[in-house]
């Protein structure tokens, strides 16, 4: 079975309540690259990457379709049965770019896990739960706005809620996670996330400050050097997530010890495969971590919860998807939801949903 036709898509992702907003950051639309990838044998596959604008980290959409343009033509008749070989034969073609080449893996794991008829999280060693935690991640608000959201939040059963924070007085930041702890407590575990927003000393004043509040502190600081320089005094455990951007750059936060846990993203890891290899350094460490990617639809959301599925319940944080923030499903009956706060994990073969290919328009590019 092999590559013989793919298909590229863009597609835009408006923002339910927009603009979204984070540390340094404002998003009223998000910029989709879906890939279909079609075998000899006459399977589908579909993958899709959507990098959060071109600020965010040093991925963006465009880059992401040239990538896929870079690789396409030279992976028709590439072997769909053996996994390893693509990546291999993908990193050849292509330097880097990580991001773009989510795409063919996830649509390979797809059409793989469709060929032998099972699901992909059991090509990816098996699911240890059928259901899965979720999390909500707020925007940067007030203190009250951001408290109302928690509360609704914690009602609907979610077990993770992530405050963003940074970018602004950290004055107003510690008021909101007080605030939040006072409304919720133990309720959910809270997460507090600057997104690389806050300078080492605006860290030590957030954390000491809160330093009677148990919360996850999420990619304080722009750099692991400057994480390291505080990590002493900070009162709080730390999450990696911007800083990991390649399966390298976790296998180096571990051996420094640098962190108590990451937040993982499917296509800054590279896709399925590489995923995998993290999870299990993680498990081999006992370090948990989330399940998660930076934004996209249903084939990107699919992907995310059939690799959570497999990570040891133990070290699992949480899966998040972006289908809180997005009005459209791409598969009607099948798409990804959130219901009491957990996500199920799909039933059907392959990443278990079936896109209506009429939502994309034509094709932007195609090869093959």
């Amino acid at each position: 079975m092999r590559i013989s036709e793919i298909h590229v898509f863009q597609k835009d992702l408006p923002i339910k309540g927009g603009p979204y907003t984070w540390s340094g950051n404002s998003l009223h639309s998000v910029d989709s690259t879906i890939v279909k990838m079609v075998s000899d044998t006459g399977l589908v596959g579909w993958g899709e990457v959507a990098p959060v604008g071109p600020t965010y980290q040093p991925q963006h959409a465009l880059g992401a379709r040239a990538a896929i343009a870079e690789m396409g033509p030279n992976l028709i008749g590439q072997s769909i049965l053996t996994p390893l070989l693509l990546r291999r034969r993908m990193d050849g073609l292509l330097n880097g770019h990580n991001y773009a080449k989510t795409t063919i893996d996830v649509a390979a794991m797809d059409m793989l896990a469709r060929n032998y008829g099972v699901r992909v999280c059991d090509l990816l060693g098996g699911a240890a739960a059928e259901r899965l935690p979720a999390y909500y991640a707020s925007g940067l608000g007030e203190p009250d706005e951001i408290t109302r959201l928690a509360k609704e939040k914690v009602a609907q059963g979610y077990p993770r809620f992530q405050i963003k924070v940074a970018g602004r007085d950290v004055a107003i930041d510690i008021a909101v996670v007080r605030k939040v702890w006072e409304a919720v407590g133990n309720r959910t575990q809270i997460v507090v996330d600057a997104n690389r927003g806050l300078t080492a000393s605006q860290t030590l004043r957030l954390s000491l400050a809160c330093k009677d509040i148990p919360f996850v502190l999420e990619q304080p600081c722009s750099t692991i050097d400057e994480i390291a320089s505080i990590r002493a005094q900070v009162a709080h455990p730390i999450y990696l997530d911007e800083s990991t951007e390649s399966p390298n750059d976790v296998l180096r936060a571990i051996a420094m010890g640098i962190c108590d846990g990451f937040g993982l993203k499917l296509s800054r890891l590279g896709g399925l495969t590489p995923f995998a290899t993290v999870r299990d350094l993680c498990a081999m460490r006992s370090l948990p971590h989330t399940c998660e990617d930076t934004w996209g639809g249903d084939i990107a959301a699919a992907a995310c919860i059939h690799i959570a599925a497999t990570v040891e319940p133990r070290l699992l944080e949480a899966v998040w998807t972006a289908g809180s923030y997005i009005e459209q499903h791409y598969d009607p009956e099948n798409g990804i939801a959130i219901e009491g706060g957990y996500f199920a994990v799909p039933k059907g073969v392959g990443l278990g949903i079936t896109p209506d290919e009429s939502l994309f328009g034509e094709p932007v590019a195609s090869f093959g």
